[in-house]
């Protein structure tokens, strides 16, 4: 399920909450489920803790995690609806788009990509 590049200059924490939005959005952990505990999946990764920590932190604040006081950590039942994500996420869509044009990659090319990524997910209810 998850996978920690420790050699990338992308920090854990943020690969580690990369991994688990993915995971969710995959259905391969499901709302309710508890999340491994912050040492067990720390000691499994072979990282520090606080790293786990932090990226527990940083999901229960964007609203895929929550605590349960008798389960732990678990999936959020219901993501919180946000209409402005796309408009959030325009600036890293456009810088995508710039490196994807610097580095020749056309538009049908990026757009054919985004295609075959997306039936890695299933569709989710709203």
């Amino acid at each position: 399920m998850i996978s920690i590049n420790l050699n990338s200059e992308i920090p854990i924490y943020t690969q580690l909450c990369h991994q688990i939005i993915q995971a969710i959005a995959k259905q391969e952990v499901t709302a309710g489920e508890p999340m491994p505990t912050v040492r067990q999946l720390a000691e499994d990764l072979g990282i520090n803790p606080m790293t786990v920590n932090k990226a527990y932190g940083e999901l229960k604040h964007a609203g895929y995690l929550e605590a349960n006081l008798r389960r732990g950590t678990v999936v959020k039942e219901h993501l919180p609806p946000n209409p402005d994500f796309l408009k959030e996420r325009e600036e890293s869509l456009r810088l995508l788009i710039a490196e994807a044009l610097l580095q020749g990659v056309t538009k049908q090319e990026l757009i054919q990509k985004i295609e075959q990524l997306y039936i890695e997910f299933p569709e989710v209810e709203k």
